[in-house]
């Protein structure tokens, strides 16, 4: 074995005095009367985020102990401090209300200008209007709306209209209808649980 060769200086676990890195010197321990080395990063606290004190272990437990985020903080100004923590502490709006128009009596597609064909936003209370009736006035929900989409029928369907399209897909996916068939069973299981969904909802 060559004693020169690169290979075997690499895994030499002492290396030679010209590639030995020093050590890099550390800052003292920031706790007052303390000598030590600061090894360890302590957070300032609230307002100074990304700031640290460098402290010696012993310390750092000691500092850790007592260290409280939420200090001098009223319970209200907490109770909002977590509340913003949701959203990522940027600010929110209830859907519609930053939303600007022309003066004037509001345009067809809701109150704002917006458009929503689905009536998604009066579900929860928005003023916004579907574009497309629904039957006897109710509010298509997302439950009703999906169900409507497995029976492949507009929101606009009437009780006669669901019946019928049930008793349909029922015969054509049924096995008995398919000769014993039951690769369609999924399919027929998804239209009976949209079918009753329906009908819990009032639709037929």
């Amino acid at each position: 074995m060559k004693l020169n060769s690169p290979l075997f200086d690499r895994i030499r676990v002492k290396p030679a005095d010209d590639r030995r890195h020093s050590r890099p010197t550390l800052q003292g321990c920031q706790w007052p009367g303390c000598a030590a080395e600061g090894t360890h990063k302590a957070p300032k606290g609230r307002h100074q985020e990304g700031q640290y004190w460098q402290y010696c272990l012993d310390h750092v437990r000691e500092y850790n102990h007592s260290y409280n985020y939420f200090s001098g903080m009223t319970d209200d100004a907490v109770c909002a401090y977590q509340k913003d923590a949701l959203t990522g502490h940027r600010p929110t709006w209830k859907m519609g209300a930053k939303g600007s128009r022309t003066p004037g009596p509001p345009p067809p597609g809701g109150a704002e200008g917006m458009r929503d064909p689905f009536g998604f936003t009066a579900e929860m209370g928005g003023a916004f209007h579907a574009d497309r009736p629904v039957p006897d006035g109710r509010i298509v929900r997302t439950t009703e709306r999906r169900a409507l989409e497995v029976m492949g029928l507009e929101m606009s369907a009437g009780a006669t209209e669901i019946k019928a399209r049930y008793k349909e897909l029922v015969k054509l996916h049924h096995p008995d209808a398919n000769g014993g068939d039951r690769s369609s069973e999924d399919r027929l299981r998804s239209v009976i649980q949209a079918y009753n969904n329906l009908k819990q909802a009032g639709f037929c």
